[in-house]
């Protein structure tokens, strides 16, 4: 037959398939014609025809048998060998080539196709039955550990709290950690909080592994309560950040940890401020950095930062902009940094002037959507300004955090349904910290880190409402307690993000970042446009020794981050932002003449001409370089075992500080043009020198 290609028609025979109900008695049929036919014309004895048939009955019965089919299946089976075995005996004495044999072998092959096509049915009903009988001894099994367990529940909670509640469902937590009691409570007006109230009594009572828990929240009603009883202490174990960086939304929610279920907790920030108070040592600043983390995954928001300690939460999230390893260059991943009361200062008068320009601006836009928040897009993205010990400056003294604490409440107070609000965070869940009415009332988005710390950790003052909230609940770093509007106050875990991974995310989320609308560019001012500019940079500089040098631009503008070469790619004319940035840099530089005189001593870097010049972003790192020969080198000492991108990144990882997702574009590439091999597939894949595959 000929071999099927993609312009050939008609029916594609698959030789491997087995038979079914009529190729099986066609089959059956013209096998014993042929061997009728044969034996006749040969003088074969009609004995044998017997014995073959006798044979096949007693295997086919004997695999039927070990298949566990059903005895009609093996009665047809045997009973078809024998009816073949007697026809064709018959045939051979008496001829297979009359129409009295022709005939009787054809109503034997119908018969034989009809009994196979019956208990064909039979098996695949049998089957059915089988599997639904399997599925409801599951149901059975799991129905009775939910039984068992609403049993339990019901005498412990009329033992510790005296009530007696009727369990309405058990829900078993995908996670494997837990599982929720949704309960009727007594008549009588008796509220969900008298079991909130007894929680460390009954975790005690059930007996639950430390950092476990049994919490009562409200249920669909007033009159029914959900008890959440985690059964393994996930607060314990580091839980590194996700690697998947996909894009998210401020309208959707942005995960900021796991609960004790092991879900994400998702916050929504559109309206509300937060403040997020740790003590040194609970995981704080690793908070701090999962919060940009989500911020700079976000296509609607731009993230703003405030960090009087040598600007260092925001630093992290700058350094791959000025060290980046490759031809491209990258946005940094958050779109201002101040690090002194000065910057600070421009910064939240320029979030003040866009609040107020907006409401302006855009009362047509906010009509046409019949809403009094101005609703915010990639187009008009919000505003994050995160503010690190922020509630510390709130409750200082001196003159220039007085200045500042005022401005931050300004933004506070008026830019809400404008899309600016702000993240700040303390070391302490104190008097002083949250003693500002503003400040309880704004920032209903709240987390408190312990690590274990009771010292000025009054959880009481910072969830009010909440009971059954100890200190000693979440011993563990980065394990505290989150509230928010949409869920209250309970445990949660922090991801551990690490250093490589902020790289990672820098990279994976610089072309998703927004532009500040023209609108708010305009109202921003030459205090925004030029906040790389190098007068102003300059302190980053001073801690990033990799920093190129830059070159002064034609313009004449000073140096700092060359933030104009990012928007050299992009499609269109100059934006009105551009146009603004442009013109503020000429003007100043023509009054000023702020351009730094170039060092003969130094030549300049390579670096395109832009309108605000700034750092050469696109300049390789030697480092990089040296961290891609130590990697190449690592896969040709592996010799013919080969090795993986994980093994490879571990042995960089201490001196050169590169990531495994460093790796794998590598290996990719690598592979691509021929100076590796992949081998194998999925977890068991390894890479090898192709200097050490068979075939070189």
């Amino acid at each position: 037959m000929p071999a099927n290609t993609a312009h050939s028609t008609g029916p594609v025979w698959d030789w491997a398939a087995g038979h079914g109900p009529v190729t099986g008695a066609l089959s059956a049929t013209t096998g014993a014609l042929a061997l009728a036919t044969t034996g006749a014309a040969t003088g074969m004895p009609a004995g044998w025809a017997l014995a073959a048939g006798a044979a096949g009955a007693i295997g086919h019965t004997v695999t039927s048998l070990r298949e566990r089919l059903a005895a009609r299946t093996i009665g047809m089976r045997a009973a078809s060998w024998l009816l073949g075995a007697g026809w064709t005996t018959w045939a051979i004495t008496t001829g297979p080539l009359t129409w009295t044999a022709l005939g009787s072998l054809a109503t034997l092959g119908v018969g034989i196709g009809a009994a196979a096509r019956s208990t064909l049915l039979h098996e695949e009903a049998r089957e059915l039955e089988s599997l639904a009988a399997a599925e409801r001894q599951v149901a059975r099994e799991l129905s009775a550990e939910r039984r068992a367990i609403a049993a339990e529940w019901v005498d412990r909670i009329q033992r510790v709290c005296g009530l007696t509640i009727r369990v309405l469902a058990v829900e078993m937590w995908p996670t494997g950690t837990g599982f929720t009691i949704d309960a009727e409570l007594p008549a009588g007006g008796t509220t969900y909080d008298r079991i909130a109230r007894e929680s460390a009594r009954l975790s005690a009572d059930a007996r639950l592994p430390h950092g476990c828990t049994a919490s009562a929240s409200q249920g669909v009603d007033q009159g029914r309560v959900l008890i959440d009883v985690t059964t393994v202490n996930v607060l314990a174990e580091e839980v590194t950040y996700p690697t998947d960086y996909g894009p998210l939304s401020l309208l959707t929610g942005i995960p900021w940890g796991l609960r004790t279920d092991g879900r994400p907790v998702p916050v929504y920030l559109r309206e509300q401020c937060a403040l997020v108070v740790g003590p040194t040592g609970s995981g704080k600043t690793n908070m701090v950095h999962t919060i940009l983390a989500g911020f700079a995954r976000t296509t609607d928001v731009l993230t703003w930062v405030i960090d009087l300690n040598a600007g260092s939460a925001g630093l992290p999230w700058v350094r791959p902009t000025l060290n980046v390893g490759g031809g491209e260059p990258v946005r940094p991943g958050v779109d201002w940094l101040a690090s002194t009361h000065e910057e600070a200062a421009l910064m939240l008068d320029a979030a003040v002037r866009i609040a107020k320009h907006r409401k302006m601006a855009y009362q047509d836009l906010m009509a046409k959507a019949n809403t009094d928040l101005l609703p915010i897009s990639a187009q008009i993205p919000q505003i994050e300004i995160v503010i690190d010990e922020g509630a510390e400056i709130l409750a200082a003294m001196d003159r220039p955090s007085k200045v500042l604490a005022a401005k931050i409440l300004e933004v506070i107070r008026i830019a809400r349904a404008m899309g600016i609000r702000t993240v700040l965070t303390a070391l302490g869940a104190t008097g002083a910290v949250l003693g500002n009415l503003m400040i309880r009332r704004e920032a209903k988005v709240r987390v408190a880190l312990t690590g274990g710390e009771t010292e000025g950790m009054d959880l009481g003052k910072q969830f009010p409402g909440s009971r059954g909230l100890r200190v000693d609940q979440a011993p563990y770093k980065g394990s505290g307690f989150i509230g928010t509007p949409e869920s209250p106050a309970g445990l949660f875990k922090s991801w551990r993000i690490l250093p490589n991974q902020i790289r990672d995310i820098v990279a994976a989320t610089a072309d998703r970042h927004p532009a500040l609308d023209a609108v708010s560019a305009k109202a921003a001012g030459p205090d925004y446009a030029r906040r790389w500019d190098a007068a102003r940079t300059a302190w980053i500089h001073d801690h990033t020794p990799t920093a190129t040098p830059a070159e002064p631009s034609p313009g004449g503008a000073g140096g700092g981050l060359n933030l104009t070469a990012l928007r050299a790619a992009e499609p269109g004319a100059e934006s009105e932002a551009d146009r603004l940035a442009r013109e503020f840099r000429e003007q100043i530089d023509a009054q000023f003449a702020t351009a730094p005189e170039p060092n003969p001593a130094e030549p300049p870097a390579e670096q395109p001409p832009t309108a605000g010049g700034g750092l050469n972003l696109s300049a390789l790192r030697d480092e990089d370089n040296a961290a891609r020969t130590a990697a190449l080198a690592l896969l040709l000492a592996a010799g013919p075992e080969g090795t993986g991108a994980s093994a490879i990144a571990r042995a960089l990882a201490e001196e050169h500080g590169t990531s495994r997702q460093t790796v794998v574009g590598w290996l990719k590439t690598w592979t691509d043009d021929g100076t590796a091999v992949r081998v194998g597939t999925g977890t068991k894949a390894r890479y090898v020198h192709h200097r050490h595959v068979p075939e070189a």
